[in-house]
């Protein structure tokens, strides 16, 4: 298995706000389904951040998001150890694959592939 990306996922009620103060920085809008938002830099598009009130099908907002290159052995991993599965795994219609565990730091991390 093969991480593809590493995404920090920011709880925000200030969406039009970050994406200004992160346009700053040179980052760009590529993704925006109303309740999560991705900014990239179009120099390095896998330098990624996304912001969001509330997940749109899971009970929690993940703390990050790992893209895996398999995300049904991300999932047997991370069952089979023991891992506290928070949202199980399952294709979402915005065309990903993903679940949610918890860390050992107690942060929640999004696994996902796209389909």
């Amino acid at each position: 298995m093969a991480v593809r990306r590493v995404v920090p996922n920011i709880r925000s009620d200030a969406v039009q706000e970050s994406r200004e103060f992160y346009g700053l920085l040179g980052f760009r809008e590529v993704m925006n389904h109303g309740w999560i938002m991705t900014l990239a830099s179009p120099s390095g598009p896998a330098a990624q951040i996304s912001f969001m009130a509330d997940d749109k099908t899971a009970p929690v907002t993940p703390d990050m998001s790992i893209e895996v290159d398999d995300v049904d052995a991300a999932y047997a991993v991370m069952r089979d150890s023991g891992a506290e599965i928070l949202h199980p795994l399952q294709d979402e219609e915005w065309g990903v694959r993903r679940f949610f565990v918890r860390d050992p730091n107690g942060r929640v991390v999004n696994v996902l592939g796209h389909r």
